[in-house]
């Protein structure tokens, strides 16, 4: 039970079933701690330190940087670092994004990633009795702060076409708080159907959040949220600049949700991460969203090296979990992952790590056309079946 003299950020935690000892950690973790969690969701993309020298295709980065137009407009806040917001960069990257993607620029916020934001949905909308339901495989960060704070998480495992299972998600917690859809999922690339997410918005308890990650919306065509995130009050989208974009190192996303949706995970601090962007960051994004011909040049280059690839291991009667529209895809070995990744990577090609519930199974992301090429020698070499 609340009493007097705690912030209202305690009360509300408290109220929502958390015990005082639980509630330390939230704290913790909106402070030094949200660094420490933030840090290991942004890099458990990687199967393991990168390796110097080695081609690196476990981490779901793009395998070039920025649009070079993009470089161009980060280097020129390089020569204005002297100020920390030299000319409104923030609105105008808001007003770039509304352009392109529907969204009112008042339902638009930068974070650095979506790690941080992810972290916070768990603090604001789940709690002990309204928990969090997601897929399995699929990112775990959510799943890992519900866990560290003590929310109910349920996993769902995927559909036979390796998409989210809606209906199965709402009925393992009829009573959740949050309900996490990943589409293009990671790890699997596969895409769960615009209908689909549509349904479980329409369908779960009203006043449960659904969370849609569209961190790798751009290598698709395949159909967003966002326009649900633009008129109701009860969805967040998340997106990223660090996959088509190439600006993993950069550390830029966006939530994309309703003011109060916003205030809620932002009370904690006041919303001081968003204003902490590097400008650099934000002038390239702001440059990014709008270079449709680019983009959709990457995205075939991309799409191109995949199938290639995919199409070899194929030919070697190698397992691939089919309909990828992502930047990565996923070998089913039949034998423990791990023994492949590390034969691959004794011939300098580093690949990504497993999930605990398919340990035969490895992520590989999609690099550049040498890449490839590099990966598929390295498999032929290695391969036993």
């Amino acid at each position: 039970m609340a009493t007097l003299g705690e912030t209202a950020f305690e009360r509300d935690l408290l109220d929502r079933g958390y015990s005082r000892r639980q509630l330390a950690k939230a704290t913790a973790l909106l402070g030094a701690g949200a660094a420490a969690i933030r840090a290991t969701s942004a890099v458990a993309q990687q199967a393991a330190k990168p390796v110097a020298g080695a081609v690196r295709i476990g981490a779901n980065e793009c395998w070039t940087g920025p649009f070079p137009v993009a470089a161009e407009a980060a280097f020129k806040l390089v020569t204005e670092g002297n100020r920390y917001e030299p000319d409104n960069e923030h609105q105008k990257l808001f007003d770039a994004v509304a352009a392109v993607e529907a969204v009112p620029t008042d339902r638009i916020v930068a974070w650095p990633g979506s790690s941080d934001p992810l972290s916070r949905v768990a603090i604001a909308f789940a709690s002990p009795t309204r928990g969090i339901v997601t897929a399995d495989p699929t990112y775990e960060a959510i799943w890992r702060t519900g866990d560290w704070l003590g929310a109910k998480v349920t996993k769902v495992p995927l559909t036979k076409d390796y998409a989210h299972d809606v209906k199965a998600m709402l009925a393992a917690d009829p009573n959740a708080g949050l309900y996490y859809v990943c589409s293009p999922n990671n790890p699997t690339g596969t895409v769960t159907p615009i209908a689909d997410i549509q349904w479980l918005a329409d369908n779960k308890p009203k006043d449960a959040i659904l969370v849609v990650d569209e961190a790798y919306i751009h290598w698709t065509e395949t159909g967003t949220a966002a326009s649900m995130a633009a008129a109701r009050d009860d969805v967040i989208v998340l997106r990223t600049f660090s996959k088509l974009f190439g600006m993993a190192g950069m550390r830029l996303g966006l939530t994309f949700a309703a003011p109060a949706l916003m205030e809620k995970m932002m009370r904690y601090d006041g919303g001081q991460v968003t204003g902490m962007l590097p400008m650099t960051a934000v002038a390239c994004g702001t440059v990014s969203v709008a270079q449709a011909d680019l983009i959709k040049a990457r995205r075939a280059e991309m799409n191109a090296n995949r199938d290639k690839a995919i199409a070899f291991l194929t030919k070697k009667k190698i397992k691939v979990i089919p309909g990828s529209h992502a930047n990565m895809f996923m070998i089913d070995w039949g034998k423990p992952a791990k023994a492949m990744s590390d034969a691959l990577l004794a011939e300098n090609v580093q690949i990504g790590r497993s999930w605990p519930i398919w340990p035969n199974v490895s992520r590989v992301s999609v690099g550049s056309a040498a890449e490839m090429d590099a990966f598929c020698a390295a498999v032929d070499k290695v391969w036993k079946a």
